[in-house]
Formats: C-alpha cells, sequence, structure tokens
C-alpha cells in the first residue's frame, strides 16, 4: 500500500502538518522509515543534528532547537532511536509550555541509556531524561529490539507521559527490520496528529476521545 492512501493529513481536518524527523546514531539510511516518509509526505524534512557518528548530548538539543525556531508551527517530531533522546533532553533543557511550537512527538525505538548500553556512544546521553513532555507523543518499541527491552521501553514511556505503542517483533524499527514505509509508524503519526488537532480544538471544554490500545493488530485506516 502507498504511503499516500496510509496518511492523508487533509483527512485529519488541516492543512498538511509541518513534521520534523530526528535520526538517531549514525543517521537514517536511504531505507529507513524516515528517509521514506521524508519522500512522500509533504511537509516532512530531517534535522540535521550533525556529528552523527559521535553524537553530542549537548550540539544534538541544540541543533534540534534551532530547526524547531525556524519551521512553521505547529511542528510534529519524528524521531527514532538516539534522536528519541535528543527530543527529550530539548524538552528539558528549554522548558517548551504546552501550546508550543512543537504539536506532538512519536518515539520511536529509544535505545537503553541507563543499564549497559551496547555502545558506548550512547552512554554520553545518560541518564534519560525524565519528565512529562508537554505535548502529546507516543513512545513506540518493539518486543526484540536488541537495545532495550520492552518492559524498559514501557518506564521510558512512563517518564515521558507517552502513549505506549507494542510494535510487534521487528528488531530496532529500522532498515534492517525490513518494514518499507513502515505501516504502523504511519497508522501512529496519523493518529498523533488527529489528537494534536482535536486536543487544541477543544482545548477549553475538558472534552477528550478515550485512548485505545496501540497494536499492529489493531489498525484501522
Amino acid at each position: 500500500m502507498h504511503i499516500s492512501t496510509l496518511f492523508t493529513p487533509h483527512d485529519e481536518g488541516g492543512d498538511a502538518p509541518h513534521i520534523l524527523t530526528v535520526p538517531g546514531l549514525n543517521n537514517s539510511g536511504p531505507d529507513h522509515w524516515q528517509s521514506l516518509w521524508e519522500e512522500a509526505l509533504p511537509n516532512c524534512r530531517r534535522v540535521n543534528l550533525g556529528s552523527w557518528e559521535k553524537p553530542d548530548p549537548d550540539l544534538w538539543p541544540d541543533r534540534l532547537n534551532a530547526a524547531i525556531a525556524q519551521a512553521e508551527a505547529p511542528v510534529f517530531l519524528v524521531a527514532h532511536s538516539l534522536g528519541c533522546h535528543a527530543v527529550a533532553r530539548w524538552a528539558q533543557q528549554q522548558k517548551p509550555g504546552f501550546g508550543g511550537p512543537v504539536a506532538g512527538a512519536l518515539l520511536v525505538a529509544p535505545p537503553e541509556l541507563d543499564h549497559a548500553a551496547i555502545d558506548p556512544r550512547l552512554t554520553p546521553f545518560a541518564p534519560a531524561a525524565r519528565g512529562i513532555l508537554p505535548f502529546p507523543s507516543i513512545l513506540a518499541a518493539s518486543r526484540n529490539d536488541p537495545y532495550i527491552d520492552l518492559q524498559r521501553a514501557r518506564r521510558l514511556a512512563f517518564f515521558w507521559g507517552s502513549d505506549f505503542a507494542d510494535a510487534g517483533e521487528i528488531g530496532h524499527i529500522n532498515a534492517e527490520s525490513g518494514i518499507g514505509s513502515w505501516d504502523f509508524g504511519l497508522y501512529l503519526l496519523r493518529r498523533l496528529v488527529r489528537r494534536a488537532r482535536i486536543g487544541a480544538a477543544r482545548a477549553n471544554s475538558g472534552i477528550f476521545a478515550p485512548s485505545a490500545p496501540l497494536s499492529p493488530l489493531a489498525l484501522s485506516f
């Protein structure tokens, strides 16, 4: 199924959302779902965090902050792996208020930082930032991700106030996972955009739709 049939921004009641992808360690190659989304979705571009092979816990949030400031708000962040921790550190440092330029974040496969990271290049980001993110967020994790186990991923979702999505057994949710443009991720992005727009429209009403389980088995387009 083509990306355009899975995510139609105008179905969500507004123009195509502005999306910033935030890759992790070593950047995202041409077959990575982030790269495929950038090619197919309007208003979707990558944040150049720099020093991809030697991630800098100070530089990355600064680069992200600059990209957010330059983007047309509201913006949605789509982060993968260590990029998720860059988003959390940015929020911890900048302390954006509710209703700020970031309307939501999809956080995919954040690696373990606090317990025996399998790549020493991750450890400068430890300890993981904690604190509720001031915008809607969904954390998606795989059951067999070599960088983090599912329960630790659930704990991160709890710390960040994110909805948790069980993505099944697809490794680190990258190009090696063989998932192409990752249909379930597009579903989550569409859900996130819808949730943010409904929340903005009903900010003063106190009426919100209840959450439903997030699982590839429950896909509905």
